[in-house]
């Protein structure tokens, strides 16, 4: 068990294995050892557990790296990839030999066999254990931890508290395989004690390898981490989420435009919380964290629930930096961001837009009348509002528009004078200039479009919708 240790000391890691996108388990769990590491003012570091060489891929790892570096979590020191380290595990392998922690075991298959715990014998342990020398010189053999026989291993989770496993029950477990691969549960204590790591937090799915590991720790005179389980995420019918079927997984909340900010909000609440608090910035997210604060429970997804957070984190948002945002997520889309003299309109429809929308693609779909191409296209359902009528109230609208002040309430007051002087509804007026400016039967008020597009594009659109065919 480790004493305790300063803010400055603390170090987590986040270590994922390269062998698919990044999923949503895997990118709370990252989140929490990052917003605990910055909470306390120490370090967050990232291991790409790649000793899998059949599953790993080079394409995965760039995935995890990419969702991370989106999802805003940047991390401390080199990253560090596992593969390499493997000669030191090797080293590490021989010191437990020397030392007598570990053997050799060069069963046979049928000695293997025999070795399957039957009757009394509650675990396995091999025959050579005990044995002095080894086995014949071009025999293969695997690296066994030498467990204990007696006896508990202790656990003292930050989350689940007390447990202990007796150690007769624990298999002397692999620590390097025959063809010199070394396993998760030696590797990992490994690279954990070399990166420094005062904690590990994951998944309450790995608790059944932390005996393991804490054995490793003893045999190697190590001091462990401090193990904190975090509760396992249901889907929102309630079952056990699978990485494979029912994980949308990060790159699916980015491609439906759903803020970075948002889903770091969202992941925090999914397992921690502080107080009632549901919605918080990233800042309030570092200063609050605390393990206390973590839960038993397991976490349930609710897709509403992220939508709304991030309809509040879009309205919330400064303009400028919703706008880079924006940008950003058009041009991962195949579009041209809002530059030049578009960014000075799509600054002028943010303040009125991020009040109406849940994701940045909602965002984009409704800002595209900004830079829609010229004719604008009327879509089916608007071209009724466009008929012979409602061009000749455009036509008598026009000049009006040349002359006018442009300015917010000068346009209001001459929409509706407009309206008295030519005995119509405001709806008959409106729906065509909407028509003509968006494309659309449907948008912001019509005194909103008019200011975001300014005069000439405003008189240009209109002038083209009017225009005999």
């Amino acid at each position: 068990m480790r004493a305790a240790v300063s803010a400055a000391e603390i170090v987590t890691r986040f270590a994922p294995s390269p062998t698919g996108m990044l999923h949503t388990g895997g990118a709370r769990t990252a989140l929490f050892n990052w917003l605990f590491a910055r909470s306390c003012g120490g370090q967050f570091r990232l291991r790409i557990e790649d000793t899998d060489r059949a599953r790993s891929t080079a394409e995965a790892a760039e995935a995890i790296l990419d969702g991370l570096t989106w999802l805003g979590l940047d991390w401390d020191g080199e990253t560090v990839f596992q593969h390499a380290n493997r000669k030191r595990h090797r080293e590490v392998a021989e010191q437990l030999i020397e030392s007598g922690a570990a053997y050799k075991c060069f069963a046979t298959a049928e000695e293997l066999a025999a070795m399957k715990p039957t009757g009394d014998v509650r675990s396995t342990r091999s025959p050579w254990r005990d044995r002095a020398g080894d086995g014949h010189p071009d025999a293969p053999y695997c690296i066994r931890l030498k467990v204990p026989l007696s006896g508990f291993t202790v656990v003292e989770d930050a989350v689940f508290g007390h447990m202990q496993w007796q150690n007769e029950l624990l298999d002397d477990f692999i620590i390097i395989r025959s063809d010199g691969d070394p396993t998760y549960n030696f590797v990992v204590v490994v690279d954990d004690h070399d990166m420094g790591v005062s904690h590990v937090i994951r998944g309450d799915d790995h608790l059944a390898n932390t005996p393991k590991q804490c054995l490793v720790y003893a045999a190697l005179g190590w001091v462990e981490p401090v193990f904190v389980h975090i509760p396992l995420i249901l889907d929102e019918e309630g079952r056990k989420l699978s990485k494979r079927a029912d994980d949308p997984g990060l790159e699916q909340y980015r491609q439906d435009g759903i803020p970075a900010r948002a889903v770091r909000n969202y992941l925090a609440r999914l397992g921690w919380s502080h107080g009632d608090d549901d919605f918080f910035t990233t800042g309030q997210a570092i200063e609050w964290f605390r393990l206390e604060g973590l839960r038993k429970s397991p976490a349930r997804l609710d897709r509403r629930k992220l939508d709304s957070l991030a309809g509040q984190h879009i309205a919330a948002a400064e303009d400028a930096e919703l706008l880079t945002e924006l940008n950003q997520f058009r041009c991962e889309r195949g579009s041209d961001g809002f530059e030049g003299d578009l960014r000075a309109q799509a600054m002028r429809a943010l303040p009125v837009l991020k009040q109406r929308v849940k994701s940045l693609r909602e965002l984009d779909e409704q800002s595209a009348f900004i830079d829609a191409p010229r004719p604008i296209a009327v879509l089916p359902d608007a071209a009724k509002f466009l008929g012979q009528d409602a061009k000749e109230l455009l036509l008598l609208l026009l000049p009006e528009l040349t002359e006018v002040d442009w300015r917010e309430p000068v346009l209001d007051e001459l929409m509706r004078s407009f309206c008295g002087r030519e005995n119509v509804g405001f709806g008959k007026l409106a729906r065509p200039v909407r028509v003509a400016l968006t494309g659309r039967a449907a948008s912001l008020g019509i005194t909103d479009i008019l200011m975001i597009l300014g005069r000439e594009e405003v008189l240009g659109r209109i002038r083209e919708a009017v225009a005999p065919a």
